[in-house]
């Protein structure tokens, strides 16, 4: 007796043909590497965001708060959600900003937040070329950024910084915090969404430098 798969297949050989190949490509499919992922470092994002081909040069970017690569102090965790940090944005200092800049960006990034997509702690734009640093909570609320500068909305609703607070149990999460020196300043209304405006990045940058500290509960 025939099943239908059986009259198919004798009725289409091409269907043999087909099947055999996706088979066979089958084992490649399921061992592929996720999207987005590496292989140093699995089950964790890339941290490489906008023009990953542009350098430092000379820029450079520190923090009197922790050290690139050390731990972020609770000041700058977050409160509620069972953390019990202050909430409060790092001191940022620079130097080294290219001739020619227009405007600079200030952006907190979590990569290793469950979200697929990563989590925006701040981001800070059209910051003055001039400008030489923020002070500690100058991001946020009730803090003062310099004139001309505009904020977005983090990742959790809120305008400006917001802190780091890892889900319980995960490996320390890394919390990057980058500054862009931009040939333009960016046409974008306060409130753009930080996709948005790492989106606009594209194009206007002059170099970037990155520093990490990293955290877990």
């Amino acid at each position: 007796m025939k099943t239908p798969l059986k009259a198919a297949l004798i009725a289409h050989p091409a269907l043999i043909a087909c099947t055999v190949l996706l088979a066979g490509c089958a084992p490649a499919m399921q061992a592929a590497t996720p999207i987005g992922r590496t292989d140093a470092a699995p089950g964790r994002l890339s941290v490489a965001q906008p023009a990953p081909t542009i350098g430092a040069g000379t820029l450079t970017l520190s923090s009197p708060q922790f050290v690139n690569g050390g731990t972020l102090p609770l000041e700058q965790v977050g409160s509620g959600n069972g953390c019990t940090g202050m909430n409060v944005s790092p001191a940022l200092n620079w130097s080294g900003v290219p001739a020619g800049a227009a405007a600079l960006v200030v952006t907190t990034y979590d990569p290793d937040a469950p979200t697929g997509s990563g989590f925006w702690h701040w981001v800070a734009y059209n910051l003055p070329a001039s400008a030489t640093g923020l002070a500690k909570g100058a991001g946020s609320m009730g803090g003062s950024l310099p004139a001309g500068a505009l904020t977005s909305n983090n990742d959790g609703g809120t305008s400006g910084y917001t802190g780091a607070c890892p889900p319980v149990g995960d490996a320390p999460h890394r919390y990057v915090f980058t500054l862009y020196a931009l040939s333009k300043a960016l046409p974008l209304p306060a409130g753009t969404s930080p996709v948005f405006v790492n989106f606009n990045l594209n194009g206007s940058v002059l170099a970037k430098t990155s520093i990490v500290a990293t955290y877990g509960r």
